[in-house]
């Protein structure tokens, strides 16, 4: 089966060598496998032949049985058609071509029926459908009554007669001859359980549905499949890593304890101290902590992070914290350095930018044990940098950071698995939690300090803008600072935004005795430092940026964003640009600028952002706008490689896949039992690398 599976692309009827380099460099396809999981990406409706007189410009496309009366070649040059003019028995429709004219007209017989498939659109004073799908009709038989599968295609397979078509007749051709190859991957419980179809029956149906029914069928038993794979995988993953792994066990909490009788800044919040017990249940088990903890921005990650790494601290351990940026890492450092002082604590910063000389003493005070925590950007997983006893890893915005390298910093302790806190102020939708980060436990700080007022979000249009910067002044004069952010650095031909230097410059014209700082994308790294410190320091009251402050900047004094062109963002991008204000007592404003005129998803982002400052509920509406790859900014590998399911839509399902794998992997972590094999199997496959259905990395 495994090997027939892999059989090249090349070897199916109607392929050969010419169309399977197309069929790789264009879509991936390689093999036989890749080739049947290769599924349409809608399906027309083939089930009904409307006549003319039912034709209405909101139907999609719609299938018609009609008679050629005449053909004629029109206009001269670039406006040069072919005009078709054909009937059925309740009136008069014209088919229109601008390309391929002669081709199309040499193929058409005048007084012949057709079978036309195409989008009608209502033309001067009759329908007409421009490019219609046509084929000759020779007897009942021949009307198409089924859901026609559309597969992606390009132009390059077009032109050499691979378009969606030609898709379709090589799945239907590759269906025929694996017929007696496809095995079941699901136990037969679950099916019975959920009354699913057979693998068999939804590769069928998926790309040769007959009727809407079984299409829905075979999504769904492809879709539950798919998630259950991923699911099962990252569980495995995880239950091997807490039966394999084990971790420092951190018992005693001295300096903790003095640390909360004389030094913590501020009570905690409720959610703050449920997450510390979380971590410490973990911490002092023996095994080896995975936990991603999520909160919005200010909800207090870094406080909790810091209450973990004197856990460690007191137990003889060494702890590192990972920030994707100087600045971050800059603040982390400037931040925890307060209270690592006073506790008599020994922190270092390294980065980039650390002098040779400072590399060197920190390097040294790693080995010996000396240094206690250390702080810093990627320079943290350079092989110079050993430790002692390096007993926790905090990552901070850890989907900024590859796999390859969060996992170097994890082998920095040769004899024990270091525990790993990974946190991020991306709030994630729990079913993008649940395939994202599935093998790690999951920690919410869903509640703000109590001296934070919530950040108060308006809307206004290019006609304010006089009033907008009227209300900076005012906020400038009672003291404080304000961002304008930008979505583009240079003016764009195609998009019609708001140009950040022509911004920076209409800001000095009205705020003439204020200064302003500047900062984008494409300065040099000391210069935009520069900047971000003169801010930072409130020797320029107003940023004019482009996105690089969405992580990073914390300037309690700032109290306005002002977001430009905000209906160019993501919800996501927009509730991180708005964390950058509100992290002062005062009370701070998130101001939309946009045109008049907003498209739907423009209107709902807007209308969300305005309306609630919950970070999950707004993941929650742009994972339904955007999808699961453009909200975490890129498309991560494996686990939202999926093929038919939908993160989106497929909760529902995802939920009962997850639940499903937990069962069976407590019942029988090693997949032994007799109705497990058909799984044992799968895994073994995708494992090699051979017939892997749900893409399992």
């Amino acid at each position: 089966m495994e090997r027939f599976f892999q059989t090249k692309i090349e070897f199916l009827k109607g392929v050969g060598e010419k169309k399977a380099v197309l069929l790789r460099k264009e879509l991936e396809i390689f093999t036989y496998a890749d080739l049947l999981q290769f599924y349409p990406f809608r399906y027309e409706d083939r089930t009904k032949v409307y006549n003319v007189s039912e034709l209405t410009e909101h139907l999609p496309n719609v299938q018609l049985l009609l008679r050629i009366r005449d053909i004629q070649q029109l206009g001269e040059g670039n406006k040069k058609r072919l005009v078709v003019k054909a009937t059925d028995s309740s009136g008069q429709i014209d088919l229109v071509w601008f390309q391929n004219a002669l081709f199309i007209k040499n193929q058409l017989i005048l007084g012949k029926d057709y079978l036309v498939f195409g989008k009608a659109t209502f033309f001067g004073h009759s329908f007409q459908i421009s490019h219609p799908e046509i084929e000759l009709y020779e007897g009942k038989s021949e009307t198409k009554s089924f859901l026609q599968p559309i597969y992606s295609t390009t132009e390059k397979l077009k032109a050499n007669y691979l378009g969606s078509k030609a898709i379709q007749k090589l799945q239907s051709q590759l269906l025929q001859v694996s017929k007696s190859y496809i095995t079941e991957t699901i136990p037969f419980d679950l099916q019975k359980k959920y009354r699913l179809i057979s693998k068999q029956e939804a590769l069928w149906n998926i790309h040769l549905p007959t009727t809407a029914e079984l299409l829905a069928q075979a999504q769904r038993r492809l879709k539950y499949e798919e998630l259950f794979y991923v699911q099962l995988n990252l569980l495995s993953s995880k239950l091997f890593k807490q039966k394999n792994f084990k971790g420092l066990s951190f018992q005693k909490i001295p300096t903790l304890n003095v640390f909360y009788k004389q030094y913590l800044p501020f009570e905690l919040t409720n959610a703050q101290k449920r997450v510390i017990r979380e971590i410490y249940d973990d911490v002092r088990s023996g095994k080896q902590m995975n936990r991603l903890l999520q909160g919005d921005v200010g909800s207090g990650k870094t406080m909790v992070a810091f209450i973990c790494i004197l856990m460690a601290i007191d137990n003889d351990a060494q702890s590192c914290l990972m920030a994707p940026t100087e600045i971050l890492s800059q603040q982390h450092y400037d931040g925890l350095k307060v209270f690592a002082d006073k506790l008599g604590i020994n922190i270092a910063k390294l980065s980039g930018s650390s002098s040779v000389k400072e590399r060197r003493l920190i390097h040294a005070a790693l080995e010996d044990g000396s240094l206690k925590i250390l702080i810093g950007t990627h320079a943290l997983i350079e092989d110079k940098v050993q430790y002692k006893n390096l007993g926790l890893v905090v990552v901070d915005e850890q989907h900024r950071f590859g796999v390859e390298q969060r996992s170097k910093l994890w082998r920095k302790n040769e004899k024990v698995q270091p525990h790993i806190l990974v946190m991020t102020a991306t709030p994630i939708p729990r079913t993008l939690a649940m395939t994202l980060y599935g093998d790690l436990d999951v920690s919410v700080i869903d509640e703000l300090p109590a001296n934070r007022k919530p950040i108060k979000t308006l809307h206004r249009t290019d006609a304010h803008r006089l009033q907008v910067f009227g209300f900076i002044s005012e906020q400038i004069q009672e003291g404080r600072q304000a961002y304008i952010v930008y979505p583009l650095i240079e003016e764009s031909s195609t998009l019609d935004l708001k140009d950040l230097f022509d911004g920076y410059e209409s800001v000095q014209r009205y705020f003439k005795d204020v200064h302003v700082s500047i900062v984008h994308g494409r300065q040099k790294p000391k210069d935009k430092d520069f900047e971000m410190q003169r801010f930072i320091k409130g020797e320029t009251k107003i940023m004019v940026a482009t996105t690089v402050i969405e992580v990073g900047v914390n300037v309690p004094n700032a109290s306005v964003i002002v977001i430009e062109s905000a209906q160019r963002f993501g919800l996501a991008q927009l509730h991180q640009l708005r964390g950058r204000v509100g992290r002062g007592a005062d009370q701070s404003y998130c101001i939309l600028m946009t045109d008049k005129q907003l498209y739907e998803n423009s209107k709902t982002r807007i209308e969300t952002m305005v309306r609630t400052n919950n970070g999950f509920e707004i993941a929650d509406i742009d994972l339904k706008l955007r999808g699961p790859g453009d909200l975490m900014g890129t498309k991560q590998s494996g686990a939202l490689d999926l093929l038919i399911a939908d993160l989106s839509q497929d909760s529902e399902i995802l939920k009962v896949a997850r639940n499903d794998a937990i069962e069976i992997l407590e019942k029988d972590p090693g997949l032994n039992l007799p109705e497990n094999k058909c799984i044992s199997l799968q895994v073994e496959s995708s494992k090699k690398g051979t017939v892997n259905w749900s893409r399992i990395s």
